[in-house]
């Protein structure tokens, strides 16, 4: 424990606020999921039992889901359970809601992470590119087509992916999953049109924010001192201006993992994936409360996660946050000497 509080202590102070504003976060979008769910007026035994339930079927069942109990203490005891594992079971099939989003989620997973590689190989690329000729032909060519991306939703380039691919042309199923562990081919033509249809609005906000820093990068004195020490192109570009230059874009990447969430919830309709979102909306339509706080909360953390896995590495490739870090931690230190000194003088 005193190890781990150390390594805290010397964390650098802007990953502390991070964390502490997440768990933050956390804590009321957790508040707010359940309470909405609490005062939903949704009820197990009508949803259950249906027009034949009596008074005391409806206190039997609110007795056994635990809703007989205070608001607070219901809300305490759901995220108490949360963070062992414990999300409640479904109102109709009894079956636990971890259960359930174990099985979902890394359908969700998968097809994120396959979106934002081809995000950050199609936007970065291109970014790079318009960057290294800025005013020219190809810069324009990206600037109109990160344009019309943005504005161009998920599922309308489901739909188009799969007129081409898969009626059209018949190179691509046009819907099913296959596990990656089970198959990773098959795995790879299911989510490959899903990736790209979310993929595409994250790839036009990182090539366009990329774009931008890396011009202005490129004109800044240490890229001159570097060319003029007979550095390569390339190491000029990778190892010292791109280095400089990736934190509006990484900030872009880290604001599309909840736009991925979110436009999931068409694009696995159109797709018919068992994911998370598809559980989700399945809940919505049963009034199944329990499902619908377990997904919600799980979608809040993975957010979470990444905001904060996305700021680490902001702060990785940022030296001088670092050392800003360390000075503040230096001036810590040199305060706490001077007042043990003081304090050693008066004595």
């Amino acid at each position: 424990m005193r190890a781990a509080g150390r390594r805290f202590a010397r964390a650098p102070r802007s990953l502390v606020r991070v964390l502490l504003v997440s768990g933050t976060v956390f804590l009321l979008s957790s508040a707010l999921t359940f309470g909405l769910g609490a005062l939903s007026g949704a009820n197990p035994a009508a949803a259950v039992l249906g027009e034949t339930a009596t008074p005391a079927d409806i206190a039997r069942m609110n007795h056994e889901f635990g809703l007989d109990r205070p608001l607070v203490v219901q809300y305490l005891s759901w995220l108490g359970n949360a963070f062992t594992g414990d999300l409640g079971r479904s109102w109709f099939t009894t079956i636990p809601v971890a259960d359930s989003i174990a099985q979902a989620l890394p359908v969700d997973l998968s097809i994120a992470g396959l979106a934002l590689l081809i995000a950050v190989l199609l936007g970065g690329g291109a970014g790079i590119a318009a960057a290294l000729r800025p005013g020219s032909r190809l810069d324009r060519t990206v600037t109109a087509a990160c344009t019309l991306l943005g504005t161009l939703p998920g599922f309308v380039v489901a739909i188009v992916l799969v007129t081409v691919f898969s009626l059209k042309l018949g190179l691509l199923p046009a819907g099913g999953y296959v596990p990656l562990d089970v198959d990773p081919v098959r795995w790879l033509t299911f989510t490959i049109m899903p990736a790209a249809a979310l993929s595409l609005e994250a790839a036009a906000a990182i090539a366009r924010q990329l774009r931008t820093s890396l011009v202005g990068t490129l004109q800044e004195n240490f890229v001159t001192g570097a060319v003029m020490r007979g550095l390569s192109a390339r190491r000029v570009l990778f190892g010292h201006a791109l280095r400089n230059a990736a934190a509006p874009a990484l900030t872009a990447l880290g604001m599309s993992v909840p736009m991925l969430l979110g436009g999931a919830v068409v694009t696995q309709q159109i797709f018919a994936l068992p994911g998370l979102a598809q559980l989700a909306l399945q809940s919505a339509e049963q009034h199944d409360i329990p499902v619908i706080q377990g997904t919600l909360l799980v979608t809040i953390a993975v957010v979470l996660v990444v905001n904060i896995a996305v700021n680490a590495l902001l702060l990785a490739l940022n030296p001088t946050a670092r050392r800003r870090g360390a000075t503040a931690r230096a001036s810590d230190a040199d305060g706490a000497t001077g007042r043990e000194n003081g304090r050693g003088d008066a004595s």
